[in-house]
């Protein structure tokens, strides 16, 4: 599949990459997606379905570990513990586990793992990363990120709640968290906890600390496992919980009081680009499942083939600019990370936040349309993906938010922009009294007839 790299970014992979894209592709399609049902019927139903690990995941794991696909996703350069490929590298490798539930999981490549590792591998002091990054990255435990609240607007940051405050040696954590992805999975060993340790500091952005709490520590109670558009994502799940005198080392700070923003905003750069290609990836799968229902012979709605009516070849035409315009759209964002580091790509990875979810939707939305009732059953993988999809255009911060900035940094070109046109005007002035012309009115040109 590395035939398939965009010409633009194609001299930027080295020549190991291409052939591992071709190795992911290859295991995604042949051993990740037909896996997929299995991992569904082993993880069950009832209240079961939090205790199960499917089995399937430790088998897929030792496949693709034999494979070299093993925590692909720290990028070379910034890690000591990375396999040494390049953020747009990985980011055409997520693009192939974007199209199965299990690829991801199989490769050690999960969220909120891979954020949660990159937490710990690039803040983390020696003692946190071999107690929690190494049986991370060996794939013995998962963990949880924890920052949503319910009680305030979590889309800005500053309003979190959950008070951290130091008693002796051990920091002491009160408050309650929502949407705790990862809480739910019986090997979720870890939590990475954002609260607020200095509420009264003059910098609203120095006022948050990034805590490791481990998941059996007394005092926390998990109360339910939040529900996706009525998907629960049994086993890895989304939990509120409550923190009550829940009490650990003060080595479990990381990199230091006050430091939580600066520690949340290198999580969720790499984060979202990776999001991002794994959504691409969801809506290429989305478009083969609807070229496959459109060509179906069994099915002829008014006597023809679904693909010949009309409206059915726009939408796929439509879907093919929209999936390779995205995926542009988030490469450039990776190598403009590369070069110059997340914090110089802050425009590129929003609008690659902002772009991305929306356009895959709207290729699942169609591909569920051309399935009819089918489309929004279990029958197919679309309805999950839809739903899935939809709350990336919420997690890592809502799309409005991103907007917002990035309608702000524009908006100062503003008076530059300005300025130029006016410079332009007045010297279309000197032109016109220098050649002795006037302006034309709009339509009083003659038109020459062609000979």
């Amino acid at each position: 599949m590395s035939a398939q790299i965009p010409a633009i970014a194609s001299n930027r992979v080295s020549d190991a990459a291409k052939r591992t894209l071709d190795v992911v592709a290859k295991f995604v399609e042949e051993e990740c997606i037909p896996a997929d049902p299995v991992l569904e019927a082993q993880v069950g139903e009832g209240d079961a379905r939090w205790e199960n690990h499917p089995k399937i995941i430790e088998d897929l794991k030792a496949k693709a570990r034999k494979l070299g696909l093993w925590n692909m996703f720290l990028p070379k350069g910034h890690y000591d513990e990375s396999p040494g490929w390049t953020n747009l590298e990985y980011g055409l490798m997520a693009e192939w586990l974007g199209r199965s539930r299990s690829a991801s999981e199989a490769c050690n490549c999960a969220a909120p793992d891979t954020g949660n590792m990159e937490v710990l591998a690039k803040y983390g002091n020696a003692a946190q990363k071999e107690q929690w990054l190494k049986p991370l990255m060996d794939g013995k435990i998962r963990s949880a990120f924890l920052m949503t609240e319910p009680e305030v607007a979590s889309s800005d940051a500053t309003n979190i709640q959950l008070n951290i405050r130091r008693e002796g040696n051990e920091y002491v954590l009160d408050g309650q968290k929502w949407w705790s992805s990862g809480a739910g999975d019986p090997r979720c060993a870890i939590y990475i906890v954002m609260g607020k340790s200095d509420p009264n500091h003059k910098d609203p952005y120095q006022q948050q600390s990034v805590v490791l709490v481990p998941a059996d520590t007394p005092g926390i109670t998990i109360h339910r496992m939040l529900r996706v558009y009525g998907y629960d994502d049994a086993p890895h799940g989304h939990g509120q919980i409550t923190f009550k005198n829940v009490r650990v080392p003060v080595g479990n700070m990381v990199l230091g009081e006050g430091r939580g923003f600066e520690i949340i905003q290198g999580r969720l750069g790499p984060g979202r680009i990776h999001h991002a290609m794994r959504s691409i990836g969801a809506a290429e799968r989305a478009l083969d499942w609807m070229l496959m229902r459109v060509n179906d012979e069994r099915k002829k709605p008014f006597g023809k083939l679904l693909r010949e009516h009309g409206v059915i070849l726009e939408w796929i035409a439509k879907s093919r600019i929209e999936i390779d315009a995205a995926r542009l759209i988030v490469l450039n964002a990776a190598i403009k990370m590369d070069e110059y580091g997340p914090k110089k790509a802050l425009k590129e990875i929003a609008e690659a936040k902002v772009l991305i979810p929306q356009t895959a939707l709207a290729v699942i939305d169609r591909a569920v349309q051309s399935f009819g009732g089918a489309g929004v059953s279990q029958d197919t993988p679309l309805a999950s993906m839809w739903a899935g999809i939809r709350t990336l255009r919420l997690a890592d911060g809502p799309d409005e938010v991103h907007l917002q900035q990035m309608g702000r940094n524009e908006n100062r070109r503003g008076k530059a922009a300005a300025d130029k046109i006016k410079w332009q005007q007045d010297k279309t002035a000197e032109l016109m009294k220098q050649y002795g012309v006037q302006n034309v009115e709009p339509g009083s040109r003659i038109q020459r007839s062609r000979l």
